[in-house]
């Protein structure tokens, strides 16, 4: 058995970004930039009121009160053409563009207006309440860097950028084959000694999450030809995900049958748990991930392996932040020779620190235990046993938030 910090490099080292393609602003949730993103424009593009009131010229309003000549209405996504002279005031409106001559902004709660006159009653140094040109951003100023996976936020900030298109990662097409006589899809009739299928949907749910595009080809049989047959249907895929095939051992069926059509093996085991029997290699020029067939370590492996190696084909730039840790909530026994991840509940203590509590049950067959985990707590291999209190290190769950 390898470590599982080796099995993730080893499974890493031969994959590379995908090609970028063009898409649209609108198209961009979740998508990883292929270049760096400057600026079309400055923002604002020139100094505009940040609140409804009075432009006025600073000198003018040092003493109060002071009465100044209204001398245009300048509200936003217009301009005055004139200019505002000493003793003269533009009524002005949230984002308009300031008039030439003035230079500060007097709210309209401290003024009081007589038709073309208004009476200021407090001042306001230069500058008060006025965006500057440049404000946010300026033109050609890189702002967005390549590798970055997309927010919302980061959506809004390129429409400001004036940048309708852009070059992202082509997203990963990830082939998911799930094997075994034993089970069907849910709503299928189900057989004396069958069960329901969770693996392939389950995986396509976790492939979409982290970006990638699911493929699913279906369950093959517990048959050599069959699931030769089957998984050729994944040719042209970037990285194929199998899960079970333990009718005659974990992965055997899957090993030796692919084997007929050129799959290379690169390793098998790893000293983690769960998922001990997990299986990478290449197959039809594609990197193949052989899963475990229980659905918890089908999941974990998920986590642990595939999230990394779709970051990885979407261009993702690696994350430089040390791991996550919290502290622990109950106490834990030394661990054995392989690495423990152990499904476990967060929670904010009074403290403000946040605190995790590993299930007492930790079977691997029980998926209702895992879809209630917040993250993994990780037990190095041979670990002394842990007092509660320790800080220990945590996986969290993609796209679960952290307890506030």
């Amino acid at each position: 058995m390898i470590s599982v910090e080796e099995a993730q490099a080893r499974l890493l080292e031969p994959l590379a970004a995908l090609p970028p393609e063009q898409i649209s602003l609108a198209a961009g949730l979740s998508r990883v930039l292929a270049e760096d993103v400057a600026a079309r424009r400055t923002q604002p593009p020139f100094a505009v009121s940040a609140m409804d009131g009075y432009a006025v010229r600073a000198d003018d309003v040092k003493t109060v009160p002071m009465e100044l000549r209204i001398v245009a209405e300048v509200p936003a996504g217009a301009g005055f053409g004139g200019r505002v002279e000493p003793g003269e005031t533009a009524r002005i409106f949230t984002g308009a563009p300031l008039p030439a001559g003035t230079d500060t902004i007097v709210i309209q709660e401290d003024t009081e207006r007589d038709g073309d006159r208004v009476r200021v009653l407090e001042g306001a140094p230069r500058g008060r309440y006025v965006r500057r040109e440049g404000l946010d951003f300026s033109e050609g100023e890189v702002l967005l860097r390549t590798g970055r996976r997309l927010t919302a936020r980061d959506i809004g900030l390129l429409a400001a950028m004036n940048r309708p298109w852009l070059l992202v990662h082509r997203q990963p097409r990830i082939g998911i084959l799930s094997t075994g006589d034993e089970i069907v899809m849910p709503g299928d009739p189900i057989g004396p000694h069958q069960i329901v299928s969770s693996n392939s949907l389950a995986l396509a749910a976790f492939v979409t999450a982290c970006g990638g595009i699911p493929v699913s080809v279906g369950n093959a049989p517990d048959d050599p030809e069959a699931l030769r047959r089957i998984a050729a249907a994944t040719q042209g895929v970037d990285l194929l995900v199998t899960t079970g095939g333990a009718s005659v051992g974990e992965h055997d069926l899957v090993r030796d049958a692919l084997a007929a059509d050129g799959l290379e093996l690169d390793f098998w085991q790893i000293a983690m748990r769960p998922g001990k029997p997990l299986m990478v290699g290449r197959y039809r020029g594609a990197t193949m991930v052989g899963l475990p067939g229980n659905p918890v370590s089908t999941l974990v492996c998920a986590l642990l392996f595939l999230r990394p190696a779709l970051d990885r084909l979407a261009g993702l730039t690696p994350s430089e932040e040390a791991p996550p840790t919290a502290r622990l909530g109950a106490a834990l026994p030394r661990n054995d020779r392989r690495q423990d991840y152990l499904r476990s509940r967060l929670n904010r203590a009074a403290d403000g620190v946040l605190e995790v509590f590993p299930f007492e049950v930790q079977d691997s067959s029980m998926m209702r235990l895992l879809a209630a985990a917040d993250c993994l707590v990780v037990r190095p291999p041979h670990a002394s046993a842990v007092a509660a209190g320790a800080m220990v290190p945590i996986v969290p769950f993609p796209g679960g938030a952290l307890p506030i």
